[in-house]
């Protein structure tokens, strides 16, 4: 079976010339394993898969099967591109000029096609969480509540057990991850594998010992308070701190000139006002912090005399320091990089992680959504939250609002964002031009946090002008803790390799302060040549999303061929990881596929070690068709999102009716 899909290959000689001028930007495949688009398909439907239900294949919303866009071509200097044909604008011999413009007008066709292939499926279709049960039961009988219904004569829920089995779909699998992990499953009858705990009237099992082992076991942290999310919603939450440090910015001084001493010695400062939600609902609560006799970096209020430790406010210099110097840095990761994620890539060696890129106004405005992206597993000992914002007021009082309700370890300011949603808005990487704001922000927050503050760049805005060089020196004088550059401009986004010859010049500019290094890393190798630059330590992104063993491959020098069975496991960890998280009923379980299908998006780029002709893999080089040692090793390298939704529904059973997924870039999938 290992060698099966690799006798299956062309012998036709086809595989030797690709193998042995291979195209730029293609990784290097030995010529055994390189197949042609055609038979890679028919070898997956061959061997065993089912055709995937019409219903249930990725289609673009226009109902249209999402074709495979042209390949990227460089042009040669002779003004053709690699597959040999003519560029515009040039003739062949005996070419006449018609024959020219109708050439010229495919070859504006097929650009055409290829822009439409590039960026994001903005459009793409999302099942709205009402749509997962349309007869959903109400949660006190879910939670065992039936003599009290939360929402009394309102309720607009069913209250009837046998009723709600009728139309409940048929469970995905014996077993239960919730029910196997912590001895009771807390969704009950709507638990999409309820038959591994219910008993035979319907009554949720408990297993005593595995329930008394999971009480010992750390939650999840940093949850949203519903007192404190009800107070954010109607605006009744007061930001002393931020208000001073932001009134001395507008004063031109520099926050905390004014002694906080003394600020808080005024019996309004000094007097412990409690929790949010506490007291007169129509006057406005202040955070719990220092004037409400918390510990200092900690969200658990505390009791006892008033001491100098709650009254008088650290100076930036006398904070924490953030010493991270050598270790392996998992960068913050829009949609893939969630918890359930980070929890793979602790387990194989990163030793840093980060949340999920939040937006400072909707934390601001109690967001369930947006703060489930600060949680945090208590198997990561070292972690932050990035923060996104345009503006010194809402950026201030949301680190303010972070510093008293949650628990991190460094505070990380986006100051890298490409995309056009939070560029037009003065945010992300426009705050390298703003530099007046920027100065502002990175002000106001440090003055407000008691953990380090941090701050990821890119090389600049333009792709010729470089910015990060003169922004570092700024950054380290204003009290910033740590830096990650990334070795690229927003203008260039991903479309040529990270400039790591600028990052070492940018490692001067920043002396003392310790700089990290992002880009392009994908094995150990580009890692060693990173810190050959002088940086502290290195962030890893993409890198992780294609393999994250890579942190096991750095910590211990060694290329892993890791087997095809090895990497389902990983899968199979993270939809259970998936599943505590988001949970185990329909929406739990769809949660869990939407998120895995992102990642496989990413995934299907890796070639294994084995199949390589020159190591390392490099990480701006796409994998040619090839059939793999196995049939689900080839599985895992299909580019077609059908094929990945075959991968899920062999860990999280068959999908919805009428179930449709677009990866988030439109690139990222082919057919």
């Amino acid at each position: 079976m290992a060698e099966g899909a690799a006798e299956e290959a062309p012998a036709d000689g086809s595989g030797d010339s690709a193998a042995s001028t291979p195209d730029r930007g293609v990784a290097p495949i030995k010529p055994q394993y390189l197949t042609t688009k055609e038979q890679f398909h028919e070898f997956l439907e061959a061997r065993g898969r089912e055709k995937v239900p019409r219903e249930t294949e990725a289609v673009e919303p226009d109902g249209h099967d999402l074709a495979e866009p042209e390949a990227k071509r460089v042009r040669l200097e002779d003004g053709q591109t690699e597959d040999g044909q003519m560029g515009a604008g040039q003739m062949e011999p005996g070419q006449t000029e018609a024959g020219q413009t109708e050439e010229t007008a495919e070859l504006r066709e097929q650009r055409q096609a290829q822009r439409r292939a590039r960026g994001q499926n903005k459009s793409r279709p999302h099942l709205k969480p009402t749509h997962y049960d349309e007869n959903k039961l109400c949660p006190s009988l879910v939670q065992g509540s039936a003599a009290r219904c939360f929402f009394g004569d309102r309720c607009r829920f069913l209250h009837d057990v046998g009723r709600y089995l009728e139309t409940k779909p048929a469970d995905l699998g014996p077993c239960c991850v919730l029910f196997e992990t912590f001895g009771r499953c807390p969704y009950g009858v709507t638990c999409r594998f309820a038959g591994a705990h219910l008993g035979p009237e319907g009554q949720n099992l408990v297993r005593e010992e595995l329930a008394a082992r999971g009480a010992h076991i750390p939650p999840v942290r940093n949850s949203l308070d519903k007192a404190l999310q009800q107070q954010l919603r109607k605006r009744k939450v007061r930001f002393q701190r931020a208000e001073r440090a932001l009134h001395q910015l507008s004063q031109g001084q520099p926050p905390g000139s004014v002694p906080a001493a003394a600020v808080a010695a005024t019996p309004e400062a000094a007097v412990a006002e409690g929790a949010p939600g506490q007291g007169d609902g129509d006057t406005q609560q202040a955070l719990p912090g220092p004037d409400a006799t918390a510990l200092p970096s900690s969200p658990v209020q505390t009791c006892g005399p008033l001491t100098d430790e709650d009254i008088v406010r650290l100076r930036p210099c006398e904070k924490k320091r953030l010493d991270i110097s050598g270790k392996l840095y998992l960068a913050p990761l829009t949609t893939c990089g969630n918890l359930p994620f980070r929890r793979i890539c602790k387990r194989f060696g990163a030793d840093v992680t980060c949340g999920e890129m939040a937006v400072c106004t909707n934390l601001l405005q109690g967001q369930t959504s947006e703060w489930a992206l600060l949680k945090r597993h208590h198997s990561e000992d070292l972690f932050g939250v990035q923060l996104e914002g345009a503006f010194p007021d809402t950026m201030t009082r949301c680190a303010e609002l972070l510093n008293r309700t949650i628990e991190v370890d460094f505070v990380d300011i986006n100051v890298g964002c490409p995309i056009d949603l939070v560029y037009k808005k003065g945010g992300g990487c426009a705050l390298m031009s703003r530099s007046t704001k920027c100065r502002q922000i990175v002000l106001g927050m440090n003055q407000v946090l008691d953990v380090p503050l941090t701050v990821k760049i890119r090389t600049g805005v333009q792709e010729r002008t470089n910015l990060a060089h003169r922004l570092l020196p700024e950054l380290r004088d204003w009290g910033v803790s740590l830096v990650t550059l990334h070795g690229r401009s927003r203008e260039q986004r991903y479309t040529k390799l990270a400039d790591w010859q600028y990052i070492e010049q940018c490692v001067k500019a920043a002396s003392p302060m310790p700089l990290f290094g992002n880009g392009d890393i994908l094995s150990y190798e580009d890692a060693n040549r990173a810190m050959q630059t002088g940086v502290a330590g290195v962030m890893i992104a993409r890198g992780a999303l294609l393999k994250p063993w890579l942190f096991t491959e750095i910590k211990e020098q060694r290329h892993w061929d890791i087997s095809s069975s090895e990497r389902l496991d990983i899968l199979r960890d993270f939809t259970h990881y998936g599943l505590e998280h988001w949970g185990s009923d329909t929406q739990g379980v769809e949660k869990t596929r939407r998120f895995l299908l992102e990642w496989l998006s990413f995934l299907c780029r890796y070639v294994p070690v084995g199949l390589l002709e020159r190591l390392p893999q490099k990480i701006n080089e796409r994998p040619p068709y090839y059939l793999g040692r196995d049939y689900l090793e080839t599985l895992m390298a299909s580019q077609n999102s059908a094929d990945w939704i075959h991968i899920s529904e062999m860990l999280l059973g068959p999908v919805p009716p009428n179930f449709v997924f677009l990866p988030k870039h439109k690139a990222n999938s082919y057919k």
